[in-house]
Formats: structure tokens, C-alpha cells, sequence
């Protein structure tokens, strides 16, 4: 008798487990206001975790501990920890997403640089003089006004005061090594094609979520305007 029963309940367990997978259960409506603010919150989280490179089984992961967060459930690790471990896997995802990009800017850079009256910087900018200017050339203590078109490796537009129709103003010191370097070499008038390789761009921190860690940036680069920084006013002494 008890081996039927055991028998009778080894078949259910089997055909259960061989049965049909269960649909996936269909997608909220996103229709109403509220829907769509809610749906655009995770949106936001997703741009900030971006950099994090989750796996599906991660994201797993992720979600069950939000859903324990705005559930109020039971915290399935020690809270006091969260930040330290959060830091240091930003920290290794971050290295290790430069490096890869770096290792993949390496071939990209060359090919650049390979280009009729392209040459190669000793600080590793490539440049092609695509217009010669005739006007002057900025020192790192002034401020230039420039147009430019800034594209990452797989052409994806990243800014560009071109597409705003608003020339960029800025002092030229106060910009990433790569522009300081390049435009100093530029004069007004003058047009190059610009590649930064990371190390003098936004290095292996990126600026996320728009530049990843260790990117290597390309711009079209127009020299408006130099404008010498202003002479500090004099004071005048006090009557006597």
C-alpha cells in the first residue's frame, strides 16, 4: 500500500515537473499618467545602474531585493554593509569596462591615425586639419568659442553644440587635457577632426550614463572665437 502511494506521488511530482512551462505573465498597461511615471522611474534607476553591466540573473537579483525594499520586507543581507559592497563592485565593473574599451579604442585609434594628414600627438590625441585657420591661436589661459560635433566609436552623438545651433564659450583651461592640448594648436577660423583617446578625455570614470568608462571620444572641432582673459580692474587708493 505504501509503495503505491509513493508511486502514485513520484508520477504527479514527474508530470509536474515535465508538464508545460507556465506562460510568462503578460505586461502591465501602460496607458494612465500615473502608469507611464512609474514606468519611466525605471527608467531612471535602470540609467543609473547602467554602468553596473547586469546580467539577467543579476537583474534577478536586483529585483527581488527592490521588491523587499518597497515591500518592507526582510532585508536578506546585513544593511550596514550595502554601501562598501555597492562601492567596491562599481569599482570593479568600472576597471574592468575600461579596460575592455581601451583594449577596442587601441585599433580604433590607429585607423584614424592612419588617414591621409592625420598624425598622432605625444600625448596621444589624433588630429586631421580638415580646414587651416588664419586668425589667432588661444593660450590655456584664455577663453575660446568653439563649435563641435563629439561622436563615441560607433558614431553614437554624445553632444554637440552643432545640432544645438548655439556655439560653445568656455575658458580653455577648464576642459578635458585632450581640448586644452589640441586647440592651442588651432587657429581661429581652423577646423579639425579631433579623437581623445581616454586617458586625457573623462579617463576610466566615463560620464555616465552618456560616456562609458575608458571611451575614447571623436570630435568635429571649429575655432570661432579667442577672447584673451580680462585684465584684473585696479584699485584705486583712498582719498586721503
Amino acid at each position: 500500500m505504501l509503495s503505491r502511494c509513493w508511486l502514485a506521488a513520484s508520477i504527479v511530482i514527474v508530470l509536474t515537473a515535465c508538464g508545460p512551462a507556465a506562460a510568462p505573465p503578460p505586461e502591465p498597461a501602460i496607458e494612465t499618467a500615473d502608469q507611464q511615471a512609474i514606468y519611466g522611474l525605471g527608467l531612471v534607476i535602470a540609467q543609473r545602474i547602467e554602468a553596473f553591466s547586469l546580467s539577467e540573473a543579476e537583474l534577478a537579483i536586483f529585483e527581488l531585493g527592490l521588491r523587499d525594499g518597497v515591500l518592507e520586507r526582510e532585508k536578506k543581507v546585513d544593511t550596514t554593509k550595502i554601501d562598501a559592497l555597492i562601492q567596491t563592485l562599481a569599482n570593479e565593473r568600472s576597471t574592468a569596462r575600461a579596460q575592455t574599451e581601451k583594449t577596442e579604442s587601441t585599433a580604433y585609434l590607429a585607423k584614424l591615425a592612419a588617414e591621409p594628414g592625420a598624425s598622432t600627438a605625444p600625448t596621444g590625441y589624433v588630429v586631421r586639419t580638415l580646414t587651416e585657420g588664419t586668425g589667432a591661436s588661444p593660450k590655456a589661459s584664455d577663453t575660446v568659442v568653439v563649435h563641435y560635433h563629439g561622436t563615441l566609436r560607433d558614431g553614437t552623438v554624445f553632444d554637440s553644440s552643432v545640432d544645438r545651433g548655439t556655439p560653445a564659450e568656455f575658458p580653455l583651461g577648464g576642459v578635458i587635457p585632450c581640448w586644452t592640448q589640441a586647440l592651442q594648436t588651432m587657429k581661429v577660423g581652423g577646423k579639425y577632426k579631433l579623437a581623445c583617446p581616454s586617458d586625457i578625455a573623462y579617463g576610466d570614470r566615463g560620464y555616465p550614463p552618456t560616456i562609458q568608462p575608458g571611451a575614447t571620444l571623436t570630435f568635429d572641432l571649429e575655432l570661432i572665437e579667442v577672447k584673451a582673459p580680462s585684465a584684473p580692474e585696479t584699485e584705486l587708493p583712498d582719498k586721503p
